[in-house]
């Protein structure tokens, strides 16, 4: 579909006309990208990545922009259209989706949601329906999400660690049933070779990532990507500086996690705390 214009030429896709702006500015005082990145005081990559529509960044280094530029929250403004605009998610998710097939290793941690790679049917069905889908839509995302795991346990599949917060892991399902038979996945799932699973007690308190579901992909030639992820949206982080002081982030978390064979008996305890199943 191409891009919507009005009269003066710009995209009214919010995204775009984000990107667009950016440019414009920088053009017209006749600035490269460097000679911003000095003024400013963040690297110079990001900005190219940020006028060709690669990724929004964050708040800090748009109010940068604006106090650099002099146009008072006008970029903001547009940014906050741009990182709302649910019709980008799809496109971000689709290239992540892309770069996640091509990891030569994967890093992740669950908030409140245990990460698609590591769910049952039955509790992508239940997480799924909450997002509004049902019927053949609901069981065609239910399969699709099953593919997924295909990633996991073909021939020589990725070193994959994951980190659930224990809220996440204390959030049962309505079916009972269903979540044993999560639990039961999450403990076997654990002892692959290829899988290290660690839980993150509540007493752990406040860290970096407190609110923060993130994915860290490392690609062929050590290139490492995040992508941070809610209910209704997602971003996908390329540039380096950005991405190592999230991964400074997960270290620090990572150090107040249970060790990997600690974390096997907190599921497996919780598996065994579960009422026994009638029908067994």
């Amino acid at each position: 579909m191409p891009q919507r214009r009005v009269v003066s030429g710009r995209s009214q896709e919010p995204r775009q006309r984000f990107a667009e702006e950016l440019r414009r500015l920088r053009v017209e005082r006749k600035l490269s990208l460097r000679q911003l990145g000095e003024r400013v005081g963040w690297d110079w990559s990001l900005f190219g990545k940020m006028e060709k529509g690669e990724t929004i960044s964050s708040p800090d280094v748009v109010r940068a922009l604006d106090t650099f530029y002099g146009t008072p929250e006008l970029l903001l403004a547009l940014w906050e259209l741009a990182a709302g605009d649910k019709s980008q998610f799809k496109e971000r998710y689709r290239r992540y989706m892309t770069l996640e097939a091509e990891a030569v290793s994967l890093w992740h941690f669950a908030v409140s949601v245990l990460p698609g790679l590591l769910q049952t049917p039955g509790y992508a069905r239940e997480l799924l329906s909450l997002g509004g889908f049902k019927g053949k839509q609901l069981e065609q995302q239910v399969e699709a999400r099953m593919e997924r795991r295909e990633l996991l346990e073909g021939e020589d599949p990725p070193p994959f660690r994951t980190i659930l917060s224990e809220v996440a892991l204390r959030t049962a399902l309505r079916d009972a049933a269903a979540w044993r038979e999560q639990l039961k996945y999450l403990y076997e799932v654990a002892e692959r070779p290829n899988v290290t699973l660690q839980v993150l007690p509540q007493e752990a308190g406040l860290h970096g990532l407190s609110s923060t579901d993130v994915w860290f992909l490392r690609l062929p030639g050590w290139r490492t990507v995040a992508y941070t992820e809610h209910g209704y949206g997602g971003e996908l982080f390329e540039d380096n500086a950005v991405v190592e002081r999230m991964q400074r982030a997960y270290d620090a978390m990572r150090d107040l996690a249970l060790s990997p064979a600690e974390s096997r008996k907190t599921v497996l305890c919780m598996l065994e705390e579960l009422p026994c199943d009638p029908s067994t």
